[in-house]
């Protein structure tokens, strides 16, 4: 990259991966740094974007729910995951306005909140899950089985599952690991648990556990009302957070309610967190740390290897200022203020973040490969597969780091989330 007194020109671009393209694109030299606005009106906008490709895949997802369960079979059963799959592409892409953005991260919890006990929704193996936890007396609730649930003093008539009922499951006794909405409790409703450990393997859960005809499991006609609305709930959830960064929403006028520095915090904040403490600390190293497959982000259908690749590309496209999706945007960014400002802390984000990408790569071509899945890559022993994983955290704290140097040259203020993970490991190891 070179600079001039006024004029910049970039020669640095992103691979291509995938679908999609994350090219930095050479074009007609800007005379001087964007302004906030233009950055922020440009952040706004990728965020309806992304959010509007996450609700439409969403949409799709519920259409093959109902074709599930129109008829129930292993082909209708295979569609509906593969829809699951790519509904997951572009919401992860959308965590990096997390953070940052508390009407986003407020909002989180009811659409990818994780891990989850999924003995509160449906029935487990009791030889592998177990049939109690202390911290969690909701651990074996099995809500499609139970038409009563005690929430503490009260009790939940959960004699018709629906959107209100499942809502109320969320945190329930102030138990973080009580889902019963979003992304993860329809996974485990498609896939069932993964028994195989860290052997090869994902959830087997039969189409006959939705069959009314050919039942298996019990309660198949409470299981296909659970499954029917968590996707609808899902949906509207989505539907919510588009409408929330529309031009008038509420996530665009609490950015604008907050002055210029502020507000290109809240961009660094999102990628710096999400960054560090929570794609490095909590969803990668500490995996890897008690080798323990529950701690794979989609533990139930063995498709982490694809939402820490899509977190990654989410990342670099916010910070380029250009997304590809089904309504391409692209405008002026935080990087082209900062490449103005400061090219040489700029161009050490743009290197740790390529470095980065190509680390999460090489474990998704491994998974996709079918030669070692992620949860495989975990175990105690696979010293291959747990170096692919930790390249990838130093990489991304190497990513996180690069990002609090663009945050001291823009003279911003951030405060980046933190995992025990990383930050006091021996904690993590003596608490398991």
């Amino acid at each position: 990259m070179s600079k001039n007194a006024n004029l910049w020109t970039c020669a640095t671009r992103f691979a291509a991966v995938s679908a999609v393209a994350l090219a930095v694109t050479c074009g007609p030299a800007l005379a001087g740094p964007p302004a906030t606005k233009d950055i922020m009106k440009n952040y706004g906008d990728m965020a309806e974007a992304m959010y509007g490709d996450a609700l439409a895949k969403a949409k799709d997802l519920d259409k093959s729910i109902d074709a599930f369960l129109a008829a129930p079979n292993a082909e209708t059963l295979a569609a509906a995951r593969t829809a699951w799959k790519a509904s997951r592409v572009p919401y992860m892409q959308t965590e990096g306005f997390r953070f940052g953005n508390s009407i986003v991260d407020d909002w989180e919890g009811e659409v990818n909140s994780w891990p989850l006990d999924e003995g509160l929704i449906d029935y487990v193996d009791e030889a592998s899950y177990g049939d109690t936890k202390e911290e969690n007396p909701l651990y074996t609730a099995n809500v499609i089985a139970n038409k009563k649930i005690r929430l503490g003093p009260k009790m939940l008539d959960a004699s018709t599952i629906d959107k209100n009922v499942i809502k109320k499951l969320n945190s329930a006794l102030d138990v973080e690991s009580n889902v019963g909405t979003g992304y993860h409790a329809i996974e485990f409703l498609l896939w069932g648990q993964d028994l195989h450990g860290t052997g090869p393997g994902a959830g087997e859960r039969p189409a006959s556990d939705y069959d009314l005809k050919n039942c298996t499991h019990g309660n198949c006609d409470r299981r296909r009302d659970y499954l029917k609305a968590a996707s609808g709930l899902l949906v509207d959830d989505l539907a919510e957070m588009v409408d929330d960064w529309k031009t008038d929403g509420k996530a665009r006028k609490a950015l604008a309610e907050q002055n210029d520095n502020a507000q290109l915090s809240t961009i660094l904040t999102g990628l710096g967190s999400l960054s560090y403490g929570e794609l490095a600390g909590e969803r990668m190293k500490l995996g890897v740390l008690l080798h323990d497959p529950e701690e794979e982000h989609d533990c139930f259908s063995d498709n982490t290897h694809n939402s820490h690749y899509y977190d990654q590309v989410g990342m670099m496209e916010i910070w380029s200022g250009k997304y590809d999706g089904v309504t391409p945007v692209s405008g002026p960014s935080i990087a082209e203020l900062a490449r103005d400002k400061a090219p040489d802390a700029a161009k050490r984000v743009d290197d740790a973040m390529a470095v980065t990408l190509e680390k999460i790569k090489a474990i998704k071509i491994k998974a996709d490969s079918g030669e070692m899945a992620y949860d495989q890559m975990l175990a105690a022993g696979n010293e291959a597969g747990n170096k692919m994983i930790l390249d990838a955290v130093d990489a991304l704290v190497a990513q996180a780091r690069a990002i609090e140097a663009v945050v001291a040259a823009l003279n911003l203020k951030v405060k980046i989330e933190g995992s025990d993970s990383l930050d006091d490991p021996d904690k993590v190891a003596k608490a398991k």
